[in-house]
């Protein structure tokens, strides 16, 4: 008998999470996410699954992010026909986020198609439409917590609580007769597993006693000083004052999902006690705006001790749903406070709002959540003095603030509390859904203390393993992997190109005159004549 895991996603990377499990019986998924990032790894959203989609049974959803779940619709459009299991929250918001992310694709695509016949090159299609996005939510089912549910002949599943998002889990797997002495074979897929302080949700739960466990490393070389919610508060409010005193627009790039309700029930809070000034909260995201809806419909499932719905009906919070209602808030001066997804500056109305605000001395962009490498928040979280947006050059004279306090992540120490929660874990345990630098630092932390170093593995993209060996056995590579394993983890040359770009425009800007400007164009020219 056999039972193989391929890793075809989150794997020396935070995005695109997809693990292939196969079997004598079958074949499913855990998750089926978008890769986000540089273009290197974006292009694998528009080429095709490493299998055939149709051959799938079943996918076990661990939670709503897109980086999770934002390949099912294409999933489903190729060929796919058996269930989604997701909790009902999970279900709840993956129907406005899926949707919301085929309409994204949709609208980018023909801005970039605009560009593309201007320049005279070939138009693109999107990965997939708002339509394949709503014909996919006929497949989800809901599963409870703490409950067996059957993913395919000889194989069950149990969703328990990740503490990460509205209706986040770990998935609990058994393999019957795959363990040792014929007893089941056993892991458990982390998902994403929360942090310590958080407002809305509870901490993470998991069992104990695993063949394999699966876990998340975000976070896995940064650790967090100790924080109370209150103490959150008042780092938000410190920001907020600051903001204010510039008397500009405070931009916050958050996920539309709970990163986005966790900031709105503080930033009111403070308003209504007075903490830092009053000012309109525009929340400009449709997204984000229907998933404050999901949250005040299942009030009743988060911290009890905050009244969410009182919260989340503030006067100071402001929908803009539409398009025009989003660029009225271009006309505005002074303070105000915008938040709008995405989270990580890659897509969305965030920005037309960078774009505005990025250049302007007054300006302050608050960045609240992880930023994965090749994305635009991260070249600004790196301290980049130009970016580039949609084609345009944006030199930064804003603020840029970054406090850590609102990620929905465990960090190193609390991560290694989860693992060390889990054990015995007999036979391995696979870092994934990390960075190499997090990922080998908490291999580190945890080597010897919490799992033999030797039962610690970091697969790349694509591996595939063997799990019914008395340890995890990497199998054969001769089948085709989609990228060089250093692809996954480096910029590509579409970063060193705009890097590029935006120094070139640096030299010439800073060029005494016309003649040193001359001979800085002379010089590049030669270097381009060289390489002929």
């Amino acid at each position: 008998m056999s039972v193989t895991i391929q890793f075809c996603g989150a794997a020396r990377t935070v995005t695109g999470s997809c693990y292939l499990f196969r079997t004598q019986t079958g074949r499913f998924l855990v998750d089926c996410g978008l890769f986000q990032g540089q273009k290197t790894l974006k292009e694998l959203n528009y080429g095709a699954f490493p299998f055939a989609p149709a051959d799938i049974d079943t996918v076990l959803l661990t939670h709503a992010h897109i980086d999770h779940s934002g390949l099912l619709p294409k999933l489903v459009s190729e060929g796919f026909g058996g269930p989604i299991l997701a909790t009902r929250g999970t279900i709840d918001l993956c129907s406005y986020m899926l949707p919301d992310a085929g309409s994204i694709q949709e609208s980018e695509v023909a801005a970039l198609n605009r560009r593309n016949i201007a320049r005279g090159r070939p138009e693109v299609s999107p990965i997939y439409t708002q339509a394949d996005a709503i014909a996919s939510l006929d497949a989800f089912r809901p599963v409870e917590y703490e409950t067996w549910a059957d993913v395919i002949p000889g194989v069950r599943a149990r969703y328990w609580n990740a503490g990460h998002l509205l209706g986040s889990a770990s998935i609990e797997i058994e393999f019957a007769g795959e363990g040792a002495g014929g007893k089941p074979l056993r892991l458990l897929a982390s998902g994403d597993i929360g942090p310590d302080a958080k407002l809305l949700q509870p901490d993470p739960e998991a069992p104990a006693g695993f063949d394999y466990v699966m876990s998340e490393s975000t976070y896995g070389n940064r650790a967090r000083a100790p924080i109370t919610p209150q103490q959150r508060r008042q780092r938000l409010a410190a920001e907020v004052r600051d903001a204010a005193a510039a008397r500009g627009a405070l931009v916050i790039p958050a996920f539309a999902v709970e990163r986005t309700q966790e900031l709105i029930v503080d930033l009111v809070d403070l308003m209504d006690h007075g903490e830092v000034p009053t000012a309109p909260i525009f929340l400009d995201s449709p997204l984000a705006i229907r998933a404050t809806e999901v949250f005040r419909n299942h009030a009743a499932s988060l911290d009890q001790g905050v009244d969410v719905n009182r919260l989340l009906s503030s006067p100071h919070l402001r929908f803009t749903e539409t398009v025009d209602e989003s660029k009225s808030i271009a006309r505005l001066n002074g303070f105000h406070v915008i938040i709008a997804a995405s989270g990580m500056c890659d897509a969305g109305r965030i920005r037309h709002h960078l774009k505005r605000w990025l250049c302007k001395s007054n300006g302050t962009v608050l960045l609240v959540g992880f930023q994965a490498q090749g994305t635009l928040g991260r070249f600004i979280a790196d301290g980049a003095k130009a970016v580039r947006i949609q084609g345009e050059e944006i030199r930064v004279a804003a603020r840029i603030r970054q406090i850590d306090d609102y990620s929905g992540h465990a960090d190193n120490a609390e991560l290694s509390r989860w693992i060390a929660a889990r054990r015995p874990i007999q036979r391995g345990i696979f870092l994934v859904h990390g960075e190499e630098p997090a990922i080998a630092g908490l291999s580190e932390l945890i080597s010897g203390r919490i799992v033999p170093g030797a039962k610690i593995f970091q697969p790349v993209l694509d591996d595939i393993y063997e799990l019914s060996t008395s340890a995890p056995t990497l199998l054969d590579g001769t089948h085709r992997r989609r990228l060089a394993p250093e692809a996954v983890v480096a910029l590509d040359w579409h970063n060193d190109m705009s890097k590029l770009i935006l120094d070139i425009n640096d030299q010439m800007r800073a060029a005494a005159d016309d003649r040193a400007r001359g001979v800085i164009i002379r010089r590049l020219r030669r270097a381009l004549e060289a390489d002929h």
